[in-house]
């Protein structure tokens, strides 16, 4: 089985993507495919970014970032839910990518976006480019959750699901075919 982190890219406080990646990880774990992980950043709090070597040319020697490694080498595949804040995605999510580079390396990744109106869909475009980098291999299909402030319940149902049902099944599928393919090169490739 593929192992998917699920990773909460948001650590405000009174955030909604607790709600969001409960849903989310409801859709992930029926997945028969899958098995499923919620990895918070709010759990992970990495020093920000700034070491005179960039991980792609030196492990991580911060106790804090090893231990971020570690736990990300564990996942065969990712979906990052991220909000989007003023047209782009939280600096948490950018420090926690930035930290590692070889974990993420010829792994799918998917996304679900939240937001006002936009839905997090500029959020998503700005981290395509960055996991393209990363060298992991963004998926087509995305779920996107537009006024995410009146789209929940109070108990963490979503009101409409519809259209981010689909969105989460396609993304599931998706890594799970993915996954099988690159599971292969990735054991051939450096």
């Amino acid at each position: 089985m593929t192992h998917i982190q699920v990773i909460l890219g948001s650590t405000r406080q009174g955030r909604f993507g607790d709600k969001v990646a409960g849903w989310f990880m409801q859709h992930a774990a029926a997945h028969p495919d899958l098995d499923v992980e919620l990895v918070d950043l709010a759990d992970w709090p990495l020093p920000f970014f700034n070491s005179p070597v960039p991980p792609a040319m030196q492990e991580p020697q911060d106790p804090e970032a090893v231990a971020w490694a570690n736990k990300i080498s564990a996942g065969d595949a990712y979906v990052l839910v991220t909000p989007e804040y003023n047209h782009g995605y939280p600096a948490v999510l950018k420090n926690a990518l930035d930290h590692a580079v070889r974990p993420w390396r010829h792994k799918p990744v998917g996304f679900v976006g939240y937001g006002g109106p936009g839905a997090g869909i500029r959020a998503v475009e700005q981290l395509r480019q960055v996991v393209i980098e990363l060298e992991m291999i963004p998926l087509r299909h995305q779920v996107t959750i537009p006024n995410v402030y009146q789209a929940f319940d109070s108990d963490g149902t979503l009101k409409n699901p519809t259209g981010p049902d689909r969105q989460a099944e396609a993304v599931l599928d998706e890594i799970a075919a993915w996954s099988r393919s690159l599971n292969s090169m990735r054991t051939t490739v450096a």
